[in-house]
């Protein structure tokens, strides 16, 4: 079974899901990339399944990707910090409008995750996001714990993000 099936098996169709997504934007040509589970994915040994697609993409392309990913047949439900985009399978594609990720997709760089090509967030700026999202008070507890083993799937990967970690974090992760 290859990478880009297995994901397609885990999201009951996922694949088709993703690459509609990519395709629209990379078509209406915006400045976008992955952020999350899924830039983990990229910059981590080991990939683990995700079913949401986080993404960001330049601020004033916000309304343009709005447009292109209904025009590819997304539904669209708009929140303070996100819109959130759905088709036909389990995945969630969540665009994150927050002003901490405003400069984060033109920073993005091409990747092959599950079997499709995308862009995914720089490994820097996408442990950022991590530590940014474990060290939310508000979030829940199973998030923030998949939030910190992404912290330490990325510092296993890439040994020099150790120094970017806080005290807490390095009283949290082994040392690679």
């Amino acid at each position: 079974m290859t990478d880009k099936q297995f994901y397609d098996w885990q999201t009951l169709g996922g694949t088709d899901d993703v690459m509609r997504f990519v395709n629209a934007l990379e078509k209406a040509d915006i400045v976008w990339c992955a952020i999350g589970g899924i830039a983990v994915n990229h910059w981590a040994a080991e990939q683990m399944v995700t079913q949401d697609v986080d993404f960001v993409v330049a601020t004033d392309s916000i309304e343009k990707a709005e447009k292109a990913l209904t025009d590819a047949g997304f539904k669209k439900e708009s929140f303070d910090w996100s819109v959130n985009f759905k088709g036909r399978s389990k995945v969630s594609i969540q665009l994150t409008t927050e002003e901490f990720y405003r400069d984060v997709a033109e920073r993005g760089v091409a990747a092959d995750v599950h079997g499709i090509l995308m862009r995914v967030a720089s490994v820097e700026d996408t442990l950022a996001g991590k530590i940014r999202a474990w060290s939310d008070p508000t979030r829940r507890q199973s998030k923030r714990i998949k939030d910190l083993a992404d912290i330490a799937r990325l510092v296993e990967s890439h040994p020099e993000l150790w120094e970017s970690l806080t005290a807490e974090l390095k009283s949290l992760v082994e040392r690679p």
